[in-house]
This record gives C-alpha cells, structure tokens and sequence, in this order.
C-alpha cells in the first residue's frame, strides 16, 4: 500500500533566493470534471509566488475542485497544472472541516505531530525534538492545553487551530487552505490569519477558498474569481473594481497570538522512539482511510471518489 512508503523529506525553510526562483503555480487551460461534469472550465493564470491568493465564486463554481487539482488528488480533464520540479513535493492542503472524520479516536497531539508524516514518514521514530516540535505548534495556536484532549470533543474554532498547528510542522513552501475559516469565530480567525500573513512574510505562497469578501479585501493580494469559468483573475485591487464591489482599504494588522510557555511533555504516553504511524494509532484503533481524510496533502494524501465541485 502506497501510503505505507517512507515520504520524502521536506526541503528547508524557504530562503528568499528559493522564493525567486519559485515564478508560481501556473493553470494552462484548466478543465476538471466530477463524474462526468465538468466543474472547472478552461482556466488559465498563476498564482504568483510569495503572495495571498484567494480564490472567490459562488457554492458549486469548482472551488474545491481547482485547489484537488492544484494537489493532483484529481487529474485534469483537459489543460494542465504547471508548477517547477518538486514543489508538489512541498505542498501543504488543508481540507474543509465538513470534509474531515471527527469521530477518529486520536487526541489533539496526534493530529498535530501527522505534521511531520513526510519527514519521518509511517516507520519513523518520534523522538524528544518531534516532541518539542508538537508542543511548540500548540502553543503558537493557544491549544497547550488541549494536547491530549479527543479530536471529537473540540469547537470548530479549536479544530481549525489544531489543523493550523500540523500546517506549522509541515513547514510547507505552497500552502491550499479550504474555507479555513468558515464557521469559525472572530477570535479565531484573527489569530490564524496573523500565522497567514507570517507565511507570506517568509516568501511561502498561499492559495485560499474564500467566501468572506471583506477578509479577501483586507488581506489577500490577488483574487481568482471562479464560477466554473474564470470570471476575473489579478490584483484584488482591480478585480474588485471589474466586479463592482468596493475597493481595499488600509490594511489592518493581524494581531498574533500572546506567547505561550511550553508545557510539559507527555512523552510517556507516546514513548520517543515509537514509529509515526505506532504514535498515531498508539492504543487507538483506527481506519487508514479516516486519517487520510485530515488532508496529509500533496502527493502522498489518499485519492478519493472526486472532489466537490
């Protein structure tokens, strides 16, 4: 079984001279069907490189269908998805919450240190440094507390957090974010939107499903506007204005977290040199398919019956 075999592991932080090298995520011509639909029609455009990218459109414009095409979930219908050697190697795909199994009997820490699936990959030992990594993550989404808490007993606020959390140990260069705030509060968002715009301070590219134009006006540097068909693709300046909606005022500053000291680490319910896939599954039953639903991303995360449009 595929999802058995060691991954790769993930390239360095990305240097500034990598981020210029990088010139994007380019569609040519872009078609993707769903059984036997065609729900991405004929896009062509890049996602520039370093930048926030959102893309926009009403429910069912092939929003989803795009970003599972972006991570080669779904092969394209006609057209291609061009993108340098080994970046799809160092995508990070975070999918919607609707779209991930919450009854998997894991913990919070679980989930997070998945994160480092393609550095140790499914035999890999967790040792004291993973450990510390796992903690670190948590307290930069203010979840410290909840490590060792079930997966099903969080808030949609402190699920999307703890997602957030395993997109840190990722360390990924290009990063597809599905809805990442929908249904989600205020607060939360706030937070998670300042550990966005960090990824951007460090030359990481982000492509986001949005339906919060007031977000995309206050943060997202360029808008794929998508109903199907692409309806307007550029700076979110002059798409806004091409679509009739008000243009971007002063951006305002996305307060981050307050800094959180490191718990203790539970190391002795997961001992160090237990395996990734042992640390996952550690006295939790569980079926390989339900962990591939928390989006393990690129080219290692499970193909499934097909996208939603």
């Amino acid at each position: 079984m595929s999802w058995f075999r060691r991954a790769v592991r993930p390239a360095a932080k990305v240097t500034s001279t990598e981020a210029a090298a990088f010139d994007g995520i380019r569609l040519d011509s872009l078609s993707v069907a769903y059984q036997g639909r065609e729900v991405v029609s004929g896009v062509s455009g890049c996602f520039a490189p370093g930048q926030l990218s959102a893309i926009v459109g009403p429910n069912g414009a092939g929003k989803s269908s795009l970003l599972a095409a972006i991570t080669g979930r779904v092969g394209p219908s006609a057209g291609a998805v061009l993108m340098p050697a080994g970046v799809r190697a160092q995508l990070a795909w975070l999918p919607q919450q609707a779209q991930i199994e919450r009854s998997v009997p894991l913990c919070v820490a679980d989930v997070v240190a998945l994160g480092l699936w393609r550095e140790l990959g499914a035999f890999g030992g967790m040792r004291a440094a993973h450990h510390v990594r796992v903690a670190q993550a948590l307290a930069e989404v203010g979840l410290s507390d909840a490590a060792q808490r079930p997966v099903a007993a969080l808030s949609a606020g402190q699920f999307q957090r703890m997602l957030f959390a395993r997109l840190l140990l990722q360390d990924a260069r290009v990063l597809l974010l599905d809805e990442p705030f929908n249904a989600v509060d205020e607060d939360t968002t706030a937070a998670l939107m300042a550990i966005v715009q960090r990824w951007r301070g460090e030359g990481r590219t982000v492509i986001a499903v949005l339906h919060d134009l007031q977000l995309v006006r206050e943060a997202f540097d360029q808008i794929l506007w998508l109903n199907r068909r692409c309806l307007a693709w550029g700076p979110t300046a002059a798409v806004l204005q091409a679509r009739g909606e008000p243009a971007p005022t002063e951006r305002p500053e996305w307060s981050s977290l307050p800094e959180f000291d490191l718990p203790e680490l539970p190391i002795d319910t997961a001992p160090s040199g237990l395996p990734m896939l042992g640390h996952a599954l550690h006295n939790r039953p569980v079926a390989l398919h339900q962990l591939h639903r928390y989006g393990l991303a690129g080219h290692d995360a499970a193909r499934h019956q097909g996208p939603r449009p």
